[in-house]
């Protein structure tokens, strides 16, 4: 925490202790928490560690420690721990590498480890494991070998002769992400989860170890930066805005059916934008969108998160109960770690919300104070890995705003830095270094109920990569009569990781008190739902009404395992029971994979109520997507039949209409979109066709479906252009009146402009591409053949700017789109630092859809 600084002899006597508060992490305290909005200088100057420490805020009694800083780590931006407690660091100086922040396609990237040689909780030594690596992206330590991710690259490194030097590499694959110098969207994240696959994020594929083997695992691709699990083996991940995202339903059920259309509970959102605040101690202009009405306060401080990344889910043992289990969010551009709670409603429904309702976990004053990945490590603290530079958004996104900004104020100067951190509490000390490379079996067993889940996972890890099947009966010991369920799941996964479990040992986890032991027994019989005949099927049957959420949404997944025969009964009779969860729904079709018709039948032939709309929209989906005729058809018929209850008919035809479109569902909950493409039916829908032609909510949704089916002999559609709505037509109109006052004295009411003054609005290719090209003429000015067009920004409001747009654009025979009022706020926030007119050159790149990328039009 920090204070305020009253006069020279208060700054001589902080500089004095400078010295004391690196090697111990003081930070200044305060009397008011949450601390107010700090004011700071416009230009943000680099601060020493110690000095750096006296920006950062934290709530009473938690502080900050230096584990590592420049130069024996630079710009570090993930980490993972050796059983021995060592840091494997990935550093990526090539980031933003020269004056025009471009990132360097050069092999200038490195994999350090860092030890603290004599126990002072500092590390003091620094050791090259792998250099000469181009943009890597993730880092995962086993024992005998080092994951590293290097797009489109994953190798596996070995140091063979104990130097922490790697000496061999190994290709994995050579398709983990693409290597174009995007670090922002590219495949990251190699995180051991509880069930022994090593998962990832923006990558369609995780990644399994078996028998000294590394199998790919097919996936789907969810979160933007990195990974973390709770206790109970759970996957969370991050998408930009959004912080938090958990997979209630892992990835693998989603992918073993092409035909499903939602894939509720896989990545599934636990916190909505409008539900969460972040709140900086600095006012935050230099955020790519700052410029937009309502991003910021009045005190110019961000309401929102601009770049989230790393949910970690906080399981160590020497910080604050209070703290255990909570999700911890990243948000570099802004300067803060944001504290999530994750509460269960009792029932094994999860829901996130703030933890302080105007205060950060941990927030900075120091613009370069950039936590870009955090780490629950194994001293049972949270460590926070700091870039420490003056941008940290990928050049090809920068917008106009952010470029400018970052020049003006030289922020995108120096590279090079960075610091670790360690959050540390005043109750607690951090816990002792581990020696878990040379334990054995028996204690590797034992750490398996160490109350820090690094201890636990790191042990089951050896356990499983070993292969040290003499323990099985310890840990079917563990499995069944272990205090702690952390304990009882992570024995259940090192057998089943070792292949060592069998039927008894499922069947007593079925009856465990803890609903996440009950559910990762359903899961871990998958392998003898599989057979015709085995008895543990009818054991698991039983399991349908169990009284959590958590069980019953594993149990409609696991159903998928059984035999193709024996789906369609159990699958259809938790639709009937659970047909109003989402989440249930998605994971009980996601078993049925071209068995899709016969459960909807099936369905629909019981006492279907309208609770159970939800399964009956995304079964017809699935049947639509399928490109199933006769099951499609069937739809029709009873979609259209007048004696139908309303609400079936409006589920049918959603569910038809939502499988024929190009995607199912939003960001993070879709699957994979196909290509567009009409059904061609055999026949003509006739019920549906004459359907359409009527009014109403279902004849409108059974228009949207004729649009994307075709039968012999339909007419090929013609294309006649949008019709503007009544809202564009009077903007429109109001423009005509606008131009005559504002424009035409040079540009003439005709368009055909005043020779050598101005421009041929008739002609212009400018006025017909792309209309950021005419919202930047008019915002800002121009300087062509002609001389200055005037910037108009100044004098028309959005709503004036867009209606003379709207005008020109449908003027004298152009027919291209009018333009809103929002999208002239968003181009007039994206330009507003800009001070100069554009030239030509500039706005015919923009009129022929050139982007701005990184301070050019490309």
């Amino acid at each position: 925490m920090n204070f305020t600084k009253h006069g020279a002899v208060m700054v001589l006597f902080l500089c004095s202790l400078a010295g004391l508060g690196i090697l111990f992490g003081f930070q200044a305290s305060t009397t008011v928490w949450p601390p107010p909005v700090q004011q700071v200088p416009d230009v943000a100057p680099v601060l020493p560690v110690a000095d750096a420490l006296e920006t950062f805020y934290l709530p009473p009694g938690y502080k900050l420690e230096v584990v590592a800083a420049e130069p024996l780590v630079r710009e570090p931006i993930i980490m993972d721990q050796d059983a021995d407690g060592r840091l494997y660091v990935v550093e990526m100086p090539a980031f933003g590498f020269d004056d025009d922040m471009q990132n360097s396609m050069d092999p200038i990237c490195e994999v350090v480890v860092l030890e603290d040689t004599d126990n002072d909780g500092r590390i003091d030594k620094r050791t090259v494991f792998m250099e000469n690596l181009i943009l890597p992206r993730a880092i995962k330590v086993l024992a005998d070998g080092v994951l590293i991710g290097e797009p489109p690259n994953l190798w596996l490194m070995r140091d063979t002769d104990g130097d922490l030097k790697a000496d061999t590499k190994e290709l994995v694959s050579d398709t983990y992400g693409r290597r174009d110098g995007n670090p922002e969207h590219n495949a990251n994240g190699l995180y051991w989860g509880m069930d022994n696959i090593i998962y990832t994020a923006e990558q369609t594929w995780n990644l399994r170890l078996k028998n000294g083997k590394f199998e790919i695992l097919e996936g789907l691709s969810r979160g933007q930066w990195n990974v973390s699990m709770d206790d109970a083996g759970r996957i969370y991940r991050n998408w930009n805005e959004q912080p938090l995202f958990v997979d209630i339903i892992p990835t693998q059920y989603f992918v073993r059916n092409p035909n499903v259309v939602r894939t509720r509970g896989l990545y599934e959102i636990l916190i909505e934008r409008n539900e969460t605040a972040i709140w900086p101690v600095r006012p935050t202009p230099g955020l790519q969108r700052a410029y937009r009405k309502g991003f910021l306060r009045p005190d110019g401080t961000a309401t929102t998160y601009a770049s989230s990344a790393d949910p970690l889910i906080f399981r160590g043992d020497r910080l604050p109960e209070e703290v255990q289990g909570d999700a911890f969010v990243s948000d570099s551009p802004t300067n803060l770690v944001h504290r999530l709670i994750i509460d269960d409603d009792g029932t094994g429904r999860f829901k996130a919300r703030d933890a302080y309702a105007k205060g950060e976990f941990l927030a900075s004053t120091d613009e370069r104070f950039r936590p870009v990945n955090l780490y629950s490590a194994a001293d049972g603290t949270i460590y926070v890995l700091d870039m420490y530079r003056g941008f940290v958004q990928d050049i090809a996104y920068q917008t106009e705003y952010l470029n400018t900004y970052i020049r003006e104020r030289n922020l995108h100067r120096p590279i090079g830095l960075g610091r670790i951190y360690r959050v540390v509490h005043d109750s607690m000390r951090p816990g002792p270094k581990p020696s878990l490379s040379k334990a054995s079996p028996a204690e590797l067993v034992e750490t398996l109920s160490h109350p820090n889940g690094w201890w636990r996972d790191t042990a089951q890890q050896l356990l499983v990569q070993r292969g040290e099947k003499s323990v099985t009966p310890a840990l079917q010991k563990l499995a069944a009569g272990a205090p702690d369920y952390r304990t009882k799941l992570h024995a259940l996964w090192t057998l089943d990781g070792l292949d060592a479990t069998n039927p008894a040992v499922i069947e007593q986890a079925l009856n465990d008190a803890s609903p996440d032991v009950r559910a990762a027994a359903i899961r871990l019989s998958e392998r003898w739902l599989r057979e015709t005949n085995h008895p543990l099927q009818a054991v698991i049957l039983k399991q349908m009404d169990d009284a959590n959420w958590i069980v019953r949404r594993q149990f409609a997944a696991s159903l998928g395992e059984l035999p193709q025969t024996k789906r369609v009964a159990p699958i259809t009779a938790m639709l009937q029971r659970y047909g109003d969860d989402a989440i249930t729904v998605d994971a009980a079709i996601s078993g049925l994979a071209g068995q899709e018709r016969d459960t909807l039948d099936r369905l629909l032939q019981s006492k279907v109520a309208e609770q159970q709309a939800e399964a009956v929209t995304m079964l017809a989906a699935t049947v639509a997507k399928s490109r199933d005729e006769p099951g499609t058809q069937r739809i029709f018929d009873l979609a259209t039949a007048s004696n139908q209850d309303q609400w079936l008919r409006e589920a049918l035809l959603r569910g038809v209409e939502t499988g024929l479109s190009e995607g199912g569902g939003g960001f993070g909950g879709g699957f994979p979109r196909r290509p567009p493409s009409r059904f061609a039916l055999t026949r003509e829908p006739q019920a549906l066709t004459t359907l359409a032609a009527g009014s109403g909510e279902l004849a409108e949704t059974a228009r949207q479906i004729v649009e994307r089916i075709t039968w012999p002999g339909r007419p090929a559609p013609v294309n006649t252009g949008r019709r503007l709505t009544p809202e564009e037509e009077t903007r429109v109109a109001t423009g005509e009146q606008l131009y005559l006052n504002y424009c035409a004295g040079c540009h003439q009411p005709d368009g055909r402009g005043q020779q050598n003054a101005a421009s041929n609005l008739v002609t212009s290719k400018i006025v017909a591409g792309n209309p950021q090209a005419s919202m930047r003429v008019l915002l800002s000015g121009m300087e062509g053949a002609q001389g200055l067009m005037p910037p108009l920004g100044p004098t028309l409001n959005d709503e004036q700017m867009a209606a003379v747009l709207s005008y020109i654009r449908r003027a004298w025979g152009h027919t291209a789109a009018p333009v809103s009022p929002a999208e002239v706020q968003e181009t007039r926030g994206v330009t507003s630092l800009r001070k100069d007119p554009w030239t030509l050159e500039e706005i015919e790149q923009f009129a022929a859809g050139a982007r701005f990328r990184g301070g050019a039009l490309q």
